[in-house]
């Protein structure tokens, strides 16, 4: 787990309601997509000391962030985790290849005897189907439920025609044995008619309808038909729960506001469809004076500018933001397509807007709580570093190179409010002596704080060097060179002898050290930022060795030849799939040993 992730402030402030998990690395990638009926229960287990597996562990080491979607039900939950699962493919998650399409139940409805059953694939004519369901298991219980209730068959036309006696589906009152006469044309069509209504989500259509027929049999003493028809009726109420991520209809918008003293979240839902694609949420600067005029200024500027992708036909508002004509108008001269707004609504529509305004509650809690704990980390530095108030600006330099070669060194910028990325900088660094760290590390402070000087910017009030007292007595020369040494304090953040988090060395720049407990507060800020400045230098240095090594990054590995690349390729299916893999599963891959797998990994991942 990244030491800049807190999971016991995350799960102070998760919900207990069902939803969608994303589990995030330091580059923001997916790592993992999963479910919940409690999504605090789900996460907690997690983070639990011990009785993880091994591959569970390995995830839980990389977590930088979590994302959380609240949805109305479980079953809300399971079929948008699997959208997600299909969209981003994340390395943690297991990936059916041969999952092309979502399954479906289908009803032959056409035929004397109509047969139900699992598809999945080309949709026929003259065939009725009810979905798509989130996974195979998914139709196949519900198919269990409806023959259990209904009694349809499910056998095959071939094997339906040729029977003489009635097969085990019905001696265990799974079918009524149509094959052989022991129902009639009109009770088989009621049956089919009452499961097709169930399958539409009609159910109290069915349960009224039912509940007449148990009362008029009661009436008429008929008490095992009653109770057999009272059983139906339970059936159905336990097990048809209608849902919302999953409609085949519509393409909307969802817009909610959550606010709170300071701060506004603006939660969009992403409906195409009639499918629940996701969320994104945005934090608007406090520009209006109040909820209706923040919406109302979002939406201009999303709708009139930056708004990806094709223009819903519909935008759900959970607040009122008055007349929305004007806006409508300006939208359809600019994008040549007509929207209209709504907040008023009822139906599916209303639970979508339900669904927009507890996320954006969600995303209000956790940034809050986020914000709380990043200023008790400021104060817990000002008090490790025996200052009265906490740099306003950090600045923390890191360098990342191949064995010397193409060398990217980072600057990355917090400030009370956590990271400022749009002041992040990167620099090509040619130091005269390849892999030279100081050398590097010298030229991009040096190339950084000239160019400050001379446009008169804004220094940091804390510089943070990845290093130990090496690097930061080079770091002091340049300072000194420049004039800044008393302008500007120094401190080194250096692994301790274990190289395990929370052992880290602190020091300064007259070569005093501190040695914080692993639990300090301030110490959890400079890992955080030392772990950013960290993956901004990979990244950058993954940018500049791929343009020249673009045809050849396997071959220049050593110890893959061109059987062993032939085997990676062939069994992870390309590139970018084994640079997604850990090194546990490319240990998997034949002739590949697990000292080779972390040198693969390390060459595809690291500077």
């Amino acid at each position: 787990m990244s030491a800049n992730f807190d999971a016991r402030s995350f799960l102070a402030q998760c919900s207990t309601r069902p939803g969608v998990y994303r589990m995030l690395d330091a580059d923001g990638q997916v790592l993992y997509v999963g479910k919940a009926r409690d999504l605090k229960a789900r996460l907690s287990s997690y983070f639990r000391s011990s009785g993880l597996a091994p591959k569970t562990r390995a995830l839980v080491a990389r977590i930088n962030s979590i994302s959380t979607t609240v949805t109305q039900s479980e079953v809300e939950a399971l079929l948008l985790e699997q959208g997600l699962i299909k969209e981003l493919k994340p390395p943690y998650n297991v990936l059916l290849r041969d999952d092309k399409s979502y399954p479906f139940i289908q009803l032959t409805d056409r035929e004397r005897w109509p047969r139900i059953g699992f598809h999945r694939g080309t949709r026929r004519k003259g065939v009725r189907y009810f979905g798509p369901y989130p996974s195979s298991g998914a139709v196949r219980e519900t198919l269990a439920l409806v023959e259990k209730v209904f009694q349809l068959r499910n056998c095959r036309d071939s094997f339906f025609r040729n029977r003489t006696r009635p097969c085990l589906q019905h001696q265990i009152n799974r079918c009524t044995a149509p094959c052989v006469g022991y129902v009639t044309e009109a009770q088989y069509r009621a049956q089919v008619d009452m499961a097709t209504a169930f399958l539409e989500g009609r159910d109290q259509q069915i349960t009224d309808r039912l509940t007449r027929e148990m009362e008029q049999a009661s009436a008429e003493l008929a008490f095992e038909r009653a109770a057999g028809l009272r059983d139906q009726i339970t059936a159905i109420r336990h097990i048809q729960e209608r849902q919302y991520v999953d409609t085949g209809r519509g393409n909307v918008d969802v817009v909610a506001l959550a606010s709170a003293p300071g701060l506004v979240v603006i939660e969009v839902l992403f409906i195409r469809q009639g499918r629940v694609l996701g969320n994104r949420s945005w934090v608007p600067n406090m520009g209006a004076e109040d909820e209706a005029g923040v919406m109302r200024a979002f939406l201009e500027q999303y709708y009139l500018g930056e708004h990806p992708g094709e223009l819903p036909g519909e935008v759900l508002l959970a607040a009122d933001v008055g007349d929305t004509e004007a806006l409508a108008e300006a939208i359809r001269q600019k994008r040549g397509k007509r929207a209209r707004f709504a907040s008023r609504v009822r139906g599916e529509r209303q639970a979508w807007m339900r669904m927009a305004t507890e996320n954006a509650r969600q995303s209000l809690v956790h940034r809050l709580a986020a914000r709380e704990s990043l200023e008790q980390r400021y104060l817990a530095l000002a008090a490790l570093l025996g200052e009265d108030t906490p740099p306003a600006r950090i600045e923390c330099f890191d360098i990342s190179h191949t064995g010397g070669e193409r060398a990217v060194a980072s600057c990355v910028v917090f400030g009370p409010e956590g990271p400022r990325r749009a002041d992040y900088r990167r620099f090509n660094v040619e130091p005269e002596s390849g892999g030279d760290d100081y050398a590097a590390l010298a030229e991009a402070v040096s190339r950084r704080y000239r160019r400050v000087q001379k446009e008169q910017g804004e220094l940091p009030g804390l510089l943070l060097i990845d290093g130990g007292k090496g690097q930061v007595g080079r770091i002091a020369s340049v300072l000194e060179e420049l004039g800044l040494t008393d302008q500007l304090p120094l401190l080194g953040i250096a692994k301790g002898p274990s190289r395990k988090a929370g052992l880290e060395v602190l020091w300064r720049a007259d070569g005093t050290q501190l040695a914080p407990a692993a639990d300090n507060p301030g110490l959890h800020l400079l890992q955080h930022v030392r772990d950013e400045a960290h993956r901004f230098a990979i990244a950058g240095h993954r940018g500049r060795r791929s343009r020249p090594r673009s045809a050849s990054t396997l071959e220049e590995i050593p110890g893959v030849g061109a059987k062993r690349r032939k085997a990676l390729l062939t069994h992870f299916g390309g590139l970018a799939q084994l640079r997604d893999a850990p090194a546990e599963a490319i240990a998997q891959v034949p002739g590949v040993s697990p000292a080779l797998a972390q040198t693969v990994y390390d060459w595809l991942h690291e500077g």
